[in-house]
């Protein structure tokens, strides 16, 4: 879809959950003029100047007990409305979408008070505190997994699932030797990993080889663990830019259950055992995974109850069952929506027509 004459203004920062889906979304409004509010240092910096415009301003979240960092993360939310609201007039946009996170509250806010149609995606199955707090400012909120609905009963919700990058649509190779005739275990915690699933699954690599699979280990930002094997067939790599070609191709995941990477698993088909970061504020990273565990599409374990020892166990079950894990596969399958990014372009296209067809004013930022 396109139109030329609506400007639009994404405020999408700091984590791949929050700016790869607001990229899927912007890719499929070509015909939009769209410029990017985003946090210094942070993934927009690194991605979005090739395609987009990117303004930058300083803004924090609200983080434990109230006290003088609250006060300080305040100054900063009023600083940074006022900032934005002058981009939104002196730009002349006509609509905001953010993707969540800090950066959402002073885009909601600017773009609510200058009367634009302002635009909210969910990934989460527990929305966050700013969205909780801000969505009945937006004209529409859509989310990612159908319960959130019911934690947002004050804003005008829609359920499109989850925007996911053009490659994880499309069969993807892979550079990496694996052989043809092995299972694939891939392993992920996260763009920054995860010390204590790395130590665990460094236990398990040796029963997982000796079944016959081979294992591709993304430890991320995190230390490898300490007990590795030197088997051609166990692949530990820091980062691996495809990793729509690893899930499409693995027989088996097993990975933190941030929204992004649980997308990308639903969309992909991949079974997956899931084991949340124990750490995600207001847990929702357990929600999110049992989700997909209470659709049979995977397993959930708490990191606390976890052992090595079960997890290999657990892992060696599954590869002893592939009619288990196709089944798993056709439940992740009913889960992702396939073309969540046509339907909220749709979405946003759509309510812009009808604000602009009803609305006499041809452009609210010169009030």
């Amino acid at each position: 879809m396109s139109n030329p004459a609506i400007k639009l203004l994404i405020a999408a920062s700091g984590t791949g959950g929050h700016v790869f889906p607001a990229i899927a979304v912007a890719q499929k409004l070509s015909g939009y003029e769209i410029e990017w509010l985003g946090v210094p240092d942070r993934l927009e910096s690194k991605l979005v100047p090739k395609e987009y415009p990117l303004h930058l301003i300083r803004v924090g979240g609200f983080q434990g007990k109230l006290g003088l960092g609250t006060l300080k993360t305040m100054t900063g939310l009023v600083k940074g409305i006022f900032q934005v609201r002058k981009l939104l007039k002196q730009g002349g946009f006509d609509a905001v979408f953010s993707t969540g996170g800090y950066i959402s509250a002073p885009a909601i806010l600017a773009g609510y008070s200058l009367g634009l149609p302002v635009f909210l995606h969910e990934s989460n199955a527990i929305p966050g505190k700013v969205t909780r707090w801000l969505s009945p400012f937006c004209t529409k909120v859509a989310v990612g997994f159908v319960a959130t609905s019911k934690y947002l009963t004050r804003a005008q919700t829609i359920y499109l699932g989850t925007p996911c990058r053009e490659q994880f649509l499309t069969p993807q190779p892979l550079d990496l030797p694996i052989p043809t005739d092995s299972p694939l275990i891939v392993v992920v915690g996260g763009s920054q990993g995860a010390v204590a699933l790395n130590q665990t699954i460094g236990e398990c690599v040796n029963a997982w080889l000796a079944a016959g699979a081979t294992i591709v280990h993304i430890v991320g930002g995190a230390n490898a663990p300490t007990q590795k094997s030197e088997n051609p067939r166990y692949i530990v790599l820091p980062f691996y830019e495809n990793m729509a070609g690893l899930f499409q191709r693995a027989d088996l995941a097993i990975s933190r259950a941030g929204a992004a990477t649980l997308n990308e698993l639903m969309i992909t088909r991949t079974p997956s055992i899931l084991i949340p970061y124990p750490y995600a504020a207001e847990d929702h990273q357990y929600y999110n995974a049992n989700v997909l565990a209470a659709a049979d599409g995977a397993l959930l374990f708490r990191q606390e109850n976890l052992t090595a020892p079960f997890l290999e166990a657990e892992v060696l079950n599954l590869l002893q069952n592939p009619l288990r894990l196709k089944t798993m596969a056709s439940n992740m399958s009913s889960l992702g929506v396939i073309n969540s990014a046509d339907l909220l372009a749709d979405t946003i296209g759509r309510e812009i027509a009808a604000r602009s067809s009803a609305n006499a004013a041809p452009n609210r930022t010169s009030a």
